[in-house]
């Protein structure tokens, strides 16, 4: 093919990335561009959608001029996106009618209530897969309709409804399309994981126009084309998917019970179910791993809020370091925690948990704790979390791993991944390329493109670069986990119900 590059725009919560790709799999060139996140009120998240389009721009233009490439030699872009963050806006003019409301966010905890409390809970676990929280978008959309008194304009098809990629894409493109993939779907509690539509019964009961919403494609396949006024020349752009689902993809992970963590703003473990999805009892997620040719892959999904968010708080609030790049070093002058446990619930737990109401701790200090013995503590929260996840899935799903695939910024951390290995007792593999996140939305689109002729093609380019294999005694490791388990305990609960 004339065809020799790849492009995934990867908007992520802390700031919108762009990555350039050969079609082996080897990163050209990137750019990423922070913007601000907005805490109106305590567990309120906001992002300006002008920050979010403008970012992304930004970044795809700086990272397609670094690699030097003409740009007829881009064969697709794909993107990838953070996931329940929520956006609603005019249909003419393409102004939202208020910020996103974060994937974070907590604002719609006492919708959730409700809906517990009127006994939707099984109904809704059915239906999507998904625990009811306020951490998808349902009800994040129900309180801006409710709030900014939007039902009967949405009704009449003046509003649309859209997750980042659906932003994106009607932005970014010249045929304006109003589309989502299904992993995004899945992740709305609108959508029936097992018709693959929007499911009526959902959207009556939090009273959502389904005029509104957008229309289900696939990951792989054309959404549109890039407005040539973008990067001068037009481009196809070929791929939707959320963005754990788009790392699960980047790593290969294809056959049932393969597993992957990313460890960035939060962390997301996902775990392939192949054909089939499996429901959990004990909190876990049900969620489209991809859908391909419209058949639907599924995944079992575990996530923890506060990843390197966690080590974002110690740097931008406490002032305890300077940068992410210290912790490595700061958890290694000590010999352990000294006894201390972060427990970083601040904007509640996600699986095994599903506790809305519990907030962040720190336990155990003594007059001998300090500035490296709470960063230690830090990163072993982030590792803890991550271990609670898999000891989980291997429960839901009677299947044990050979490795935890790692990825994310975070993973770049040799002391996190070694304390990761230990708590779990298996090898953690991280690959070369620590970007599968948009890895992953790259090759779905030059699998939409022609690029690749299967998946067995994909799963050649992906190259490991280190392995971190357990080295902790087992006995130390539970001791380790038990009390990590005491400290959840004692910060569940913590915000009383009104």
């Amino acid at each position: 093919m004339k065809q020799k590059a790849l492009v995934a725009l990867d908007q992520g919560t802390t700031s919108s990335r762009t990555v350039v790709f050969s079609l082996s799999g080897d990163i050209l060139a990137s750019c990423s561009v922070p913007f601000e996140q907005i805490f109106p009120e305590p567990g309120f998240v906001e992002h300006r959608p002008g920050d979010i389009l403008a970012s992304q721009l930004h970044s795809l233009r700086e990272a397609v001029k670094l690699a030097g490439i003409d740009i007829a030699d881009i064969a697709a872009i794909g993107i990838t996106n953070q996931r329940e963050t929520t956006l609603v806006w005019d249909r003419e003019t393409g102004e939202c009618v208020h910020n996103a409301i974060v994937w974070q966010c907590r604002r719609t905890a006492p919708e959730v209530e409700a809906l517990l409390s009127a006994g939707y809970g099984a109904l809704i676990r059915e239906k999507t897969g998904l625990v009811p929280d306020a951490y998808f978008s349902g009800t994040k959309l129900k309180w801006l309709l409710d709030k900014l008194s939007l039902r009967d304009k949405a009704a009449g098809g003046k509003l649309l409804f859209g997750t980042v990629d659906s932003y994106l894409a009607w932005h970014l493109c010249l045929e304006r399309p109003h589309v989502t993939d299904a992993t995004n779907a899945s992740r709305t509690m609108l959508f029936n994981i097992h018709t693959q539509e929007w499911d009526a019964e959902l959207l009556r009961l939090l009273d959502i126009p389904q005029a509104m919403l957008p229309k289900v494609i696939d990951s792989a396949g054309f959404v549109g084309t890039l407005d040539p006024a973008i990067l001068g020349k037009p481009v196809p752009v070929m791929a939707l998917a959320g963005d754990q689902h788009a790392s699960l993809f980047g790593q290969a992970c294809f056959g049932r019970g393969e597993v992957k963590n990313t460890y960035g703003t939060g962390c997301f473990m996902l775990m392939n179910t192949g054909n089939t999805p499996a429901q959990s009892a004990n909190g876990l997620l049900t969620t489209i791993a991809w859908r391909l040719n419209g058949k639907p892959v599924y995944a079992l999904e575990g996530s923890v809020f506060m990843g390197g968010a966690t080590i974002q708080w110690l740097r931008d609030e406490l002032k305890l370091i300077g940068s992410a790049a210290e912790t490595e070093a700061l958890a290694l002058s000590v010999g352990s925690s000294g006894g201390v446990y972060l427990v970083p619930a601040h904007t509640g737990l996600g699986a095994p948990w599903w506790d809305m109401y519990s907030r962040g701790a720190l336990l155990g200090m003594t007059r001998g704790t300090n500035r490296a013995h709470i960063v230690r503590a830090a990163l072993e929260a982030i590792a803890y979390q991550s271990a609670d996840l898999m000891d989980t899935m291997i429960h839901e799903s009677g299947v044990t791993p050979d490795t935890l695939n790692v990825d994310g910024g975070a993973s770049v951390n040799g002391f996190l991944m070694q304390f990761q290995a230990d708590m779990l007792n298996l090898p953690a593999a991280r690959p070369r390329t620590l970007e599968t996140t948009a890895l992953g939305a790259a090759l779905l689109a030059g699998l939409a493109a022609g690029c690749y002729g299967s998946l067995d093609e994909i799963t050649a380019i992906r190259q490991t670069d280190a392995v971190f294999t357990p080295r902790m005694p087992i006995e130390e490791a539970r001791t380790l986990m038990h009390g990590w388990r005491r400290a959840v305990e004692r910060s569940l609960g913590w915000i009383e119900k009104a």
